[in-house]
């Protein structure tokens, strides 16, 4: 199993998670961070710490996040990895909870 960055961290991708996990499965697309299945050992540390609260373990996701198993798996290779925080998107706040921002992700 793997854990999953949905919906909620386009446009927010706060890098809190980063920080915390054994591995370095985190990639970085310019307003998202998806999880490398291949990569992440299920260790679940990213969980709490991701103030969006959009990481899920893969068997946790909501129904209507679904499609962001394979968008993870999809993005994976193409974004770079990242293995320390940063700074959050300058808007990210705004942005925290808003449904439906999938239209807004930027590959």
């Amino acid at each position: 199993m793997t854990h999953v960055v949905t919906e909620n961290c386009i446009k927010c991708k706060f890098t809190d998670c980063v920080d915390v996990c054994p591995v370095d499965c985190f990639r970085e697309g310019p307003n998202f961070l998806v999880i490398d299945p291949d990569e992440c050992i299920d260790c679940a540390v990213c969980i709490p710490e991701c103030p969006a609260n959009a990481i899920f373990a893969e068997e946790d996701v909501p129904q209507d996040q679904m499609k962001f198993i394979a968008l993870n798996a999809e993005l994976s290779p193409t974004f770079k990895s990242i293995s320390r925080s940063k700074k959050p998107l300058e808007d990210a706040d705004n942005w925290n909870g808003v449904p439906d921002k999938l239209k807004h992700l930027e590959r």
